[in-house]
């Protein structure tokens, strides 16, 4: 019996981690191709090519904290129903589309279904791990977006090669809508219905965001804006570095190192605490980044991407796992979407300012920038860390004193 209970790979967590996947192959398949499609099919500039994605991501920060609610009110499993539904279908739409207007609005609509639907996914999924295994649950969750984002931009750029982009988007579209069919077989568990009678009362910010999760929330977007270094600048810098004809590997080498850690640092987090897994982790993410901004060669390259997907892999599970535990299991969706907010608004703000810091200076400061606010980060987790402790200390004393 508690070998059923503690089980990470049930049908449900494996159904689950497949929408996740089949999601985020279609979020980084189009990540990579239509700033293409936009310079190509549509006669538009790199810049308007870069807006198509950053229109998305902001209509997934718009709704991100309308998610949690939604969740609640409506329910998990018509609300992955939905999303799925929603997501699946909007793409079917991009080959009607013939103009930049076009697509801007509706990559906008289809940022707003990714964010409910990226949200639901992953509350979902921490319902379904054990509560004594969620470190190492999450970390193999997460592994469905990280193998995701290898496979989305290798398959998209691959493809746009031999067929059409409408071919290319009807493939994509038919890829993405097997998400529904893995929707359907999840069954959610029913745990929160008493805890949405009360929070359903009156409107207050409770609504909107898990707040006992805003501490860790608030320092992964720094986290998020040192990784959008590397999701959105990793091929310029290689265009730049004459690097070019390794740029493909570097996310090969980065997720198969992150993928190989994954494991024993998730389970190194449920046995030890977070800060066993998040403390070295800052330290050699910002190491590898600082390796990364003096590489001048193919292998310092490989072995950077290595570093950084040793140090980086494990933070995102994390500190997500982080917010949903200071939520609590009733309020898994608001905690999802609380961390997702601000992690969204990191990569968001990073992808713009980092490349003013690009345009002033050049990538070398761009990193060494990003490694030294990892380390401001790893200041702010232990402060963090000490707090929260002494906090438990003194509710640990409260019964104590009373008696």
């Amino acid at each position: 019996m508690s070998n059923h209970s503690t089980k990470i790979w049930t049908k449900d967590f494996i159904n689950i981690s497949l929408v996740q996947f089949i999601v985020f192959i279609g979020f980084y398949t189009l990540l990579t191709t239509l700033p293409i499609y936009v310079m190509k099919e549509l006669g538009g500039t790199e810049a308007q090519g870069g807006l198509v994605v950053t229109i998305m991501l902001i209509a997934a920060i718009i709704m991100r904290p309308i998610s949690g609610n939604l969740i609640e009110k409506v329910g998990k499993k018509n609300t992955l129903m939905w999303g799925t539904g929603l997501f699946s279908g909007t793409m079917f739409f991009y080959l009607l589309v013939d103009s930049f207007i076009g697509l801007m609005i509706l990559r906008f609509i289809h940022g707003l279904s990714f964010g409910v639907l990226t949200t639901v996914v992953s509350a979902i999924a921490a319902d379904v791990v054990p509560n004594e295994r969620k470190g190492a649950g999450l970390g193999y969750f997460a592994m469905a977006t990280n193998i995701a984002m290898v496979v989305g931009p290798f398959l998209g750029l691959t493809l746009i090669q031999f067929i059409s982009f409408k071919v290319f988007l009807f493939v994509v579209s038919i890829i993405i809508l097997l998400s529904v069919l893995c929707a359907f077989q999840v069954k959610v568990p029913q745990i929160t219905h008493t805890i949405i009678k009360n929070t359903m009362r009156k409107f207050s910010i409770h609504d909107l965001v898990e707040t006992k999760a805003l501490p860790i929330a608030a320092i992964s977007l720094f986290v998020g804006v040192a990784y959008s270094s590397i999701l959105s600048y990793i091929s310029v810098f290689a265009n730049t570095n004459g690097l070019e004809n390794v740029a493909s590997y570097f996310f090969v080498v980065f997720a198969v190192v992150m993928i190989l850690a994954r494991p024993s640092l998730g389970q190194l987090f449920d046995v030890k605490g977070p800060k066993y897994v998040i403390i070295p982790s800052l330290i050699v993410f910002s190491s590898g980044l600082v390796l990364l901004s003096f590489t001048s060669s193919p292998w310092m390259f490989l072995v950077a991407a290595a570093v950084i997907g040793l140090g980086s892999g494990s933070l995102l599970p994390s500190f997500q796992t982080m917010c949903i535990q200071a939520g609590g299991p009733g309020r898994s969706g608001h905690a999802t979407a609380t961390f997702y907010i601000f992690w969204d608004i990191g990569i968001a703000t990073g992808s713009y300012v980092l490349g003013l810091i690009v345009a002033m200076f050049n990538f070398q400061v761009l990193y060494i920038t990003c490694a030294i606010l990892l380390l401001i980060v790893l200041g702010m987790f232990m402060l963090q860390q000490s707090w929260q402790g002494k906090e438990q200390k003194v509710k640990e004393q409260v019964p104590v004193e009373n008696v």
